[in-house]
């Protein structure tokens, strides 16, 4: 039976739907290097408002606006220093009639409404400082302009309120918005589990270790674990033998540890298809997708677990998942959708009229380099940056069409 790529992946929509919904909550430090791109599950508000107390924008001087409404070019202000106010320390009172240096981030000093740049000042840097409690501060500044109230000022809560809200359920916690948890005073949050995934490769043929006559390595299990984790998936892969009982038994054992089940391999019409022969007792589906590669896809459901049944050359098993699985993935994690770019063809392109055919390709020069349709082509598969998309009815493409691609191995 042949279905349209849309219909499987309505299908797989359908099948992991219920997976997704089923995956619980768990708390996470926002320092955790897991948290970036994890998604909140609940949401949250914030304990600190940002900033958490009212700063200053610039290295300069804290003062009353009214001590300096009367400066000009030709009848400067001179003021004398008050005690200097640096990141992190207290806060300080401003004295009256005086300046007190305030540093970038520092706590403006209580009375003050203003803060002048050093730069403006008529010496144009600082004199010696001296902080609360190191001695007593001399000298002074001379300005010759006013400087209005709330200048260079950053005041309390001007970004977030304390209380208000921060993120909602479903949002991705991104390099920016960790910094805003934490400058909110969140150090744990709520965030939905991990997808867990077992990548399970069949076929006697392949090895991890010293290759005999007719063997060749293992690249799907690396391949699709570096790929999964690209998508916030909690991966682990295990190499099963051509063998339907002891397959069958691994895969049920599987299914207590895991959410979803990703084999690969063993699905075609030839006459060892472990995967076929296993999972069709169970209520497997396998049947053959519009697409080419990638054609042969299956898939069951276990009662604890959901299985999705990949081809098992390296670009096919590749490819379903970027078809098939990645978008429900992207979703799930609020990762974001790709954005295709439109260039022309370097060549003319043919492509097999019923099949919706998905091509590598290389940007070079501004223009789609199409490369060898072959599932098997592993460092094809590696040198492409891009995804050409032929849907069902095309046949023939012209050198210079203008083609969307979509970005791939960034």
């Amino acid at each position: 039976m042949t279905c349209s790529l849309e219909n499987h992946r309505a299908e797989l929509e359908a099948l992991l739907a219920p997976v997704f919904e089923s995956l619980d909550s768990e708390v996470l430090s926002t320092n955790s290097p897991e948290a970036n791109d994890r998604v909140l599950s609940e949401d949250v508000h914030a304990l600190l408002p940002i900033p958490a107390f009212t700063n200053s924008q610039m290295d300069g001087y804290a003062a009353r606006s009214a001590d300096l409404a009367q400066a000009t070019p030709e009848s400067p202000v001179t003021l004398p220093l008050g005690f200097t106010a640096a990141a992190g320390d207290r806060q300080i009172t401003l004295a009256e009639g005086t300046v007190s240096p305030v540093m970038t981030g520092a706590m403006i000093p209580l009375g003050a409404d203003t803060v002048i740049p050093v730069e403006e000042s008529v010496a144009g840097s600082f004199p010696e400082l001296v902080r609360a409690n190191q001695g007593e501060p001399t000298g002074h500044a001379q300005f010759t302009a006013p400087s209005e109230p709330g200048r260079f000022i950053r005041p309390i809560g001007v970004d977030l309120q304390a209380g208000a809200l921060v993120a909602k359920t479903g949002t991705r916690l991104t390099p920016t918005m960790i910094a805003a948890l934490v400058s909110s005073g969140l150090r744990e949050v709520p965030v939905r589990r991990a997808l867990k995934v077992a990548v399970c490769t069949t076929g006697d043929e392949l090895s991890d270790d010293q290759l005999s006559q007719g063997q060749i390595p293992d690249s799907n299990s690396p391949m699709l674990t570096a790929w999964l984790r690209r998508h916030q998936v909690q991966v682990r892969t295990l190499q099963l033998p051509d063998d339907p009982q002891r397959f069958a038994l691994a895969i049920d054992a599987l299914q207590e540890q895991v959410d979803l089940i990703l084999t690969v391999g063993g699905i075609s019409a030839g006459a060892y298809e472990v995967v076929r022969q296993a999972l069709s007792p169970v209520g497997g589906a396998f049947h053959h997708v519009a697409i080419q590669p990638g054609g042969p896809q299956g898939f069951a459901a276990l009662p604890k677990a959901v299985v999705l049944c990949f081809p098992g050359n390296p670009v096919s098993a590749l490819l379903s998942a970027e078809l098939f699985l990645a978008p429900l993935l992207r979703q799930h994690n609020a990762l974001p959708e790709p954005m295709p770019q439109q260039f022309p063809l370097a060549t003319d392109v043919t492509s097999p009229e019923h099949k919706h055919q998905v091509r590598r390709a290389v940007i070079r020069d501004g223009l789609v380099e199409i490369l060898d349709p072959g599932s098997h082509l592993v460092h094809d598969l590696a040198r492409a940056d891009a995804l050409v998309h032929i849907p069902v009815g095309i046949s023939h493409l012209s050198a210079g069409q203008q083609i969307e691609t979509w970005s791939m191995n960034v």
